[in-house]
């Protein structure tokens, strides 16, 4: 994750988490994820035969997709609202 500087982690944990230190809320991991599938999606654009990393996407995409599950089965309005700003499942 080398390519999260410490004030963008901070500013994603602050926009969907509520504050800086809330780094555990559902919301703010499944954003956090869905920084890193995209910035390894964008990856995979250029490096068409980087198999590894496209390994590492389907992970990354699995337990994002469980983390979303949860949150749809124990809090819908948050889940509506998290899709939303995320531009997920248009």
């Amino acid at each position: 994750m080398s390519h999260f500087t410490a004030e963008k982690k901070a500013n994603i944990f602050k926009t969907f988490g509520g504050s800086e230190t809330n780094t555990g809320s559902i919301e703010a991991q499944v954003a956090m994820l869905t920084q890193r599938i995209n910035h390894i999606s964008a990856h995979l654009k250029t490096n068409r035969k980087d198999f590894s990393s496209n390994r590492g996407l389907m992970l990354l995409v699995g337990r994002r997709k469980r983390m979303l599950q949860y949150l749809s089965n124990t809090n819908l309005e948050s889940y509506r609202s998290l899709i939303e700003k995320l531009g997920l499942r248009k």
